[in-house]
């Protein structure tokens, strides 16, 4: 059989395919696309845009739950109608999904392939009864939950963050396994949609990552919104009940078991690399199936890269998206730009939100750096007291002789976006006393930022 030959072949349609095709076939390649299931990948179908826009109904919720508060008078109780949740969730997903397949289709020079591709050599793939071979091989395959392996979770039914998707009902009582970011934000997404909840965490705190009081902060104020959090849980499983299930914890507090009516498994992911056949193109993987890739994303078959969440580089679309422009730009223009150039950001989506950059205190540590750090209560700013949403706090840090800013944790009312011009300033090495120039709108979180940093003292 003859193989379909292009000048570059890209598997999965994440955030970083699509892109790569349009920027690959413009510049005038033979470009083409296999996806396997639905266009967009986890973060149109089951990550960042049905998850948003499912945070966005239970914010609704919360703040017509606290009308009086503003002044607002309801007639009646408001509550959740969980099917028309879901209905916008999907349209919305559907908008997405359909709209990027339909936009790859109409482009120049590139053929969709429907199914799964498999390595049959360095340069060739095969897709259902097709053989293509490329010079070029990008993938950009994702990852899907990881799912644990602890006592009874075959004798239960369990959601993950897929899973979860289908639900058109509120649980009675949702048990989480996992206090990181998927679990909590989909804990506080369900209380107030009206479930009971309960984060069970093997650590000592949640998101553990994170600054100890950060992580403090978002116990506070979940806490004060009836989620229940069971911590130090270090010998977990599950047992099925007659009206549900039950969770086994080993925690330093509390009773033995948490009785529940579903299971939310939130312990991590894992990349899709364990059924394409990498070891016949010659390509390796490390710990956890990552794809191993050098700083320009190139693995060991030098006519193959890997982007996104396989290549363990990032778990986050941003990232995704910023290895097909290195990839992109280094093919294109020979821009020798790597993915260890890029520094550290993201957000948590709870409310208030997380917007996190640069260092943390544990990493400055680590590293010996003399450091200051500012901070300031989100009870201080404004914008946040006219809202009416105080919880968290806003800190910076910045290095002691250079007077460079190293990062900062933002935890507040508009935190995902006001840390963006800290970003901007890590990236270009700024001094704090120059960030502090800047004049910046009123009233705004980001205004505050300046005043963060007159109150600098010691990082202990």
């Amino acid at each position: 059989m003859t193989a379909a030959v292009f000048d570059a072949l890209i598997i999965g349609t994440g955030q970083a395919g699509p892109s790569l095709a349009a920027r690959l076939s413009g510049a005038g390649m033979k470009v083409a696309v296999v996806e396997k299931d639905r266009f967009g990948g986890t973060c149109v179908n089951n990550g960042c845009t049905p998850t948003k826009a499912m945070v966005a109904s239970a914010y609704a919720a919360h703040v017509a739950s606290r009308a009086d508060v503003y002044g607002v008078v309801l007639n009646e109780k408001p509550h959740v109608d969980m099917k028309r949740v879901k209905a916008r969730k999907d349209e919305i997903v559907r908008n997405s999904n359909t709209g990027l397949e339909n936009w790859l289709g109409g482009l120049k020079d590139v053929t969709v392939y429907r199914g799964h591709g498999r390595f049959t050599g360095r340069n060739q793939v095969r897709v259902g009864a097709e053989t293509l071979t490329a010079e070029k091989i990008f993938l950009n395959v994702g990852g899907r939950p990881l799912i644990p392996k602890m006592p009874g979770i075959d004798t239960v039914p369990y959601l993950t963050n897929v899973t979860m998707m289908d639900l058109d009902f509120v649980p009675p009582h949702l048990v989480v396994i996992g206090g990181s970011y998927v679990g909590l934000e989909f804990a506080q997404m369900y209380r107030r949609f009206g479930s009971r909840v309960t984060v069970v965490e093997m650590g000592p705190r949640v998101v553990a990552r994170e600054d100890e009081d950060v992580s403090l902060e978002i116990q506070r104020f979940l806490a004060d919104e009836g989620i229940g959090l069971r911590l130090h849980a270090e010998c977990i499983s599950v047992q099925k009940e007659s009206e549900g299930l039950s969770v086994g914890l080993d925690c330093m507090e509390g009773a033995p078991r948490e009785h529940g009516t579903h299971l939310l498994l939130a312990v991590g992911r894992v990349p899709n690399t364990h059924d394409l056949g990498l070891d016949l193109a010659g390509i390796t993987t490390g710990n956890g199936g990552y794809i191993e890739v050098d700083e320009g994303l190139r693995t060991s078959n030098p006519q193959v890269w890997a982007l996104g969440d396989c290549n363990g580089k990032g778990a986050f679309t941003h990232t995704a998206y910023n290895d097909y422009e290195i990839v992109a730009d280094n093919l294109l223009s020979n821009a020798g730009r790597k993915h260890t150039d890029r520094i550290p950001a993201y957000a948590l989506y709870i409310d208030p939100p997380l917007g996190r950059v640069g260092l943390s205190e544990k990493e400055i540590k680590e590293k010996g750096i003399k450091a200051l750090v500012g901070k300031r209560p989100m009870s201080r700013v404004a914008r946040a007291v006219e809202k009416g949403e105080t919880n968290g706090f806003l800190k910076i840090h910045v290095e002691q002789g250079s007077q460079r800013i190293l990062g900062a944790a933002l935890l507040g009312t508009g935190a995902d976006e006001s840390v963006h011009s800290l970003l901007d300033a890590v990236y270009s090495k700024m001094t704090y006393t120059e960030f502090q120039r800047h004049v910046r709108i009123h009233p705004t979180v980001s205004e505050l930022l300046p005043t963060v940093l007159e109150g600098l003292s010691p990082l202990g």
